[in-house]
């Protein structure tokens, strides 16, 4: 009986773990998509977006250059924001949305990512390449981990309340240890976003600035 119990709980876990991989893979899947998109639009209406358009333009960069941020009322904004978003997420995960809200977040991500990489590297070529890893460092080395852990922590948690999968009906859905071990995870990616914050705001202004100078 405890061996078959075992064979099962074992092929349980298998299956968990395969899904979790598949749920990175649809992550990286739809951001690429949104950042494809993100290129394409801006290369499409290149008029808007370059020639009439202000964003990333000379006077973004010297206002940029100009600013002296105050590291404790960005922290206080940034990490609001953060929070927030992650909350969002994890609310929504737990209806029936939750999968098309965190589809169609992770695509605006990427679409945004699209535009701006697009025009930096249109307005300044390798220097726009360069603003761009200023604006993400050192917080992405945190953030981009801890938001990719978000959007599969939302994914196979809607797939565990409304899956129809029998593994996860009979061994998951009212399993106390995985709802206690979705809270822990959820706890250590909210610890990560609150570190990424607290670099944005007190190290990437420095290196922004800095970067900033060779434009």
């Amino acid at each position: 009986m405890k061996e078959s119990f075992g064979k099962v709980s074992g092929k349980r876990e298998n299956i968990v773990q395969q899904t979790s991989l598949k749920n990175c893979y649809y992550v990286v899947y739809l951001f690429m998509i949104g950042l494809f998109i993100g290129i394409l639009i801006v290369n499409l209406g290149y008029d808007a977006w370059i020639q009439e358009g202000n964003l990333l333009g000379t006077d973004m960069i010297i206002r940029l250059k100009n600013s002296v941020l105050d590291g404790g009322a960005l922290f206080s904004y940034i990490v609001k924001h953060r929070l927030v978003t992650v909350c969002m997420l994890a609310l929504l995960a737990t209806t029936m949305i939750g999968i098309p809200a965190v589809c169609a977040y992770l695509c605006y991500l990427g679409l945004s990512a699209g535009c701006l990489l697009s025009v930096a590297v249109i307005r300044y070529g390798i220097r726009g390449l360069l603003l761009m890893a200023a604006g993400i460092l050192p917080q992405g080395i945190m953030l981009i981990p801890a938001y990719a852990a978000v959007f599969v922590w939302s994914i196979g948690v809607n797939r565990m309340l409304y899956s129809k999968n029998p593994y996860t009906e009979c061994y998951v859905r009212y399993s106390r240890q995985v709802y206690l071990k979705k809270g822990i995870q959820m706890a250590g990616i909210i610890v990560v976003v609150i570190i990424g914050c607290l670099m944005e705001s007190y190290v990437n202004p420095k290196i922004l600035q800095f970067v900033l100078k060779i434009f």
